[in-house]
């Protein structure tokens, strides 16, 4: 439970960071031929190349990460605890021609051996008997990946098995892999294993066993070998191709690789991430494109006797990769307050807006505007709007409308009083005729 609500929270705060929009550049003198690709800094998660990235693709092993990812997170999960191959286990993984352990019915090996033959060395009959120990049976546990995919926001991801088979509704994404992968590699002991070229398991009937990675670029018994990958892991069949997960660190700079649907008679795969990580480490580097020293935008202010604007500073210093040749002249800070004025009191450091950073007219980060001193508003000022507002409201004006009526009322009636009063003044006069009578 506590590394369930651990995982939560985790979750809680990574989407809670402002996300970035980030732009990818072109790759030179490297052709491609994944089906989907990206390649990400692992530092600011921008991404430097990505293609097909939501494109529905099939993960293969790549599935066993969120595999070991349950597994870790299990209440159950104890490194050192004994788990004995099944034969049903191993009914289940006849016949589809995924790798296996060689494990025999019964043989113990300690949870932590079972995860490296997950993850690092994709044992599909290891996978199995994960999946029915942490979850019950595989289709209880397919129920919890997807619940979890869910979790952390995979839309575009669906699992059907634990191990990778090829199933139509088996899918992923590349940005969803790159979204699972990050969150997985803060797991202290996925990062160690997954890093890791061999272990020796020791079992309860064929004593020492050293198992490899199946990722060649961390192995340097290999002509793929390159010297700073780290992981994660590879992936094949037949409908999706060669594919491989992995990341690679170097002066500094952190990046991850995904590729999917690679050529499967070729090891391209390997060939082609160490490309995109040379072409990263020789073209990018950090640039602090703003910084909470200097202000950048100001906004006005009301209801203070002490000034009329207060100005506008980067919440956090905003660090991009960019290319080693980016012209400054070509990042700019577009700003976006909250309104033109905003009322008084203001505390320091309360958020006034947001501005993008602009890199060659592409969005590359937003980051948020705070102010950078308190201001204190005036009672005075205070008590002139509420006067002002009281006689400019709405119900103000109603009752002018009315008091406007009134007194076109009164004058009408007035006028027709008088009017009547002066007719009834008005007598007929005849003369009187003497003679006559």
């Amino acid at each position: 439970m506590l590394k369930r609500a651990f995982s939560f929270i985790l979750i809680i705060c990574l989407l809670l960071t402002p996300a970035l929009t980030v732009s990818a550049y072109e790759p030179t003198g490297i052709q491609i031929t994944a089906n989907a690709a990206m390649l990400v800094s692992l530092d600011t998660d921008e991404v430097l190349y990505e293609k097909n990235a939501d494109q529905k693709v099939y993960p293969a092993s790549i599935t066993k990460i969120m595999t070991t990812l349950l597994i870790l997170e299990s209440s159950r999960y104890n490194p050192d605890a004994k788990i004995a191959m099944t034969e049903e286990a191993l009914d289940l993984i006849s016949g589809t021609g995924s790798s296996v352990s060689l494990l025999k019915a019964g043989e113990e090996i300690t949870q932590l051996d079972l995860v490296y033959m997950v993850l690092m060395s994709s044992y599909g009959d290891c996978s199995l008997l994960a999946a029915m120990y942490y979850g019950d049976s595989v289709d209880n546990f397919v129920n919890m990946m997807n619940t979890r995919a869910t979790e952390l926001g995979l839309s575009g991801t669906h699992y059907e098995n634990p191990i990778g088979l090829h199933h139509e509704e088996n899918y992923t994404t590349a940005r969803d892999t790159y979204t699972l992968t990050k969150y997985a590699l803060q797991n202290e002991t996925f990062k160690t294993v997954c890093e890791s070229t061999r272990h020796t398991v020791t079992t309860s009937l064929s004593g020492n066993r050293v198992l490899s990675t199946t990722n060649l670029l961390q192995d340097n018994t290999t002509s793929y070998y390159y010297t700073y990958a780290k992981g994660v892991k590879t992936g094949y069949t037949d409908e999706a191709g060669r594919c491989l997960v992995s990341t690679a660190s170097y002066n500094g700079y952190n990046y991850a690789c995904i590729l999917f649907g690679c050529p499967p008679n070729e090891k391209k795969h390997f060939t082609e991430s160490a490309e995109l990580y040379r072409w990263a480490f020789k073209n990018f580097e950090f640039k602090k494109v703003a910084d909470t020293a200097n202000p950048v935008a100001e906004i006005g202010v009301d209801l203070s006797l002490d000034t009329d604007f207060v100005s506008l500073y980067v919440e956090e210093g905003f660090t991009s990769v960019l290319p080693k040749d980016a012209d400054d002249s070509t990042i700019s800070i577009v700003t976006n307050p909250v309104s033109e004025k905003v009322d008084a009191p203001i505390k320091k450091g309360q958020k006034l807006g947001t501005a993008d950073i602009i890199y060659a007219e592409q969005k590359i980060g937003t980051v948020n505007l705070i102010a950078n001193e308190d201001i204190q508003k005036s009672a005075l000022l205070t008590a002139l709007r509420a006067v002002k507002n009281f006689f400019t409201s709405s119900y103000m004006k109603v009752v002018y409308i009315l008091i406007v009526l009134a007194i076109v009322v009164f004058i009408i009636a007035v006028i027709k009083l008088n009017t009547k009063k002066s007719k009834q003044r008005k007598i007929k006069y005849v003369p009187y005729n003497d003679k006559k009578q």
